[in-house]
């Protein structure tokens, strides 16, 4: 049989930077502190290359360790403020998801679409508090997330239908939906009707609506959601309560995109 055909190499891409970035998006709330070992098997590779990038990074100030275990230091916030300072539609955003905070007393967020996930990239956070905390760089699940959705059905039909088919499906609750069917379907309605919902299918009691926000010429480029307890209100009630503040910060964002 003949060999399979490797892709090309890409001769411009700097391999130990990339295993360093992938290193520092190793660390989450499972992953607080790691020995080289550990590090290594997280992101599959060798122990000698993990323990050069760890003690780069450690050099530039990016990362700590007691000589045993890594863990993120305080230089990695630059790379987050470089983010938010430099890019445009956070900021633009920013002001408006406050006001919806605010007026609520809920959370809002912006949310992308990056890499078969949902991601969070601007966050107001309300007095009440939930069990799942969420900041900016958050990562949501694309299938059940009421931002995922929305982003979801700006897409056609069939790339939507690759997307939700290529990731992990994930049943957080007795309420999520799973199956490639009843996704696709949502997906419908949610162009139809211009929003979506997510009612306790991440957490118990916790429901979330997102709008699509778009620039000029129509194109969706985020999600605005805003989440609440589900003892405050069902989900019809955040749709007659925030669905149309929701709307003017459309045509808001819309005009200065």
């Amino acid at each position: 049989m003949p060999a399979a055909t490797q892709p090309p190499r890409n001769k411009d891409r700097i391999a130990g930077l990339a295993k360093g970035l992938r290193l520092l998006e190793a660390f989450d709330s499972a992953h607080t502190r790691m020995t080289i070992t550990e590090a290594a098997r997280r992101i599959d590779v060798s122990l000698a290359a993990a323990r050069r990038c760890l003690l780069t990074l450690c050099e530039l100030g990016y990362m700590q360790t007691d000589g045993k275990h890594f863990w993120l230091g305080h230089g990695a916030l630059r790379i987050s403020y470089a983010y938010a300072a430099s890019t445009r539609l956070p900021r633009l955003v920013q002001p408006a998801l406050d006001s919806l905070s605010e007026r609520s007393r809920d959370s809002a967020s912006l949310a992308v679409l990056h890499e078969g996930a949902v991601v969070i990239a601007a966050r107001s956070t309300a007095r009440r508090t939930f069990r799942v905390g969420l900041g900016v760089g958050s990562r949501l699940p694309l299938h059940c997330s009421a931002a995922g959705r929305v982003l979801l059905a700006d897409l056609p039909g069939a790339q939507a239908r690759k997307l939700l088919a290529s990731t992990q499906r994930e049943a957080f609750t007795p309420r999520t939906v799973t199956d490639l069917r009843g996704l696709m379907q949502g997906l419908q309605e949610c162009r139809a009707r211009g929003w979506a919902a997510c009612d306790e299918e991440i957490e118990l009691g916790v429901r979330s609506i997102a709008v699509p926000l778009g620039d000029a010429s129509g194109q969706t480029v985020a999600a605005l959601t805003i989440s609440t307890r589900a003892e405050r209100m069902t989900t019809g009630e955040m749709v007659a309560a925030y669905l149309p503040a929701m709307r003017r910060t459309q045509e808001w964002v819309r005009a200065r995109l």
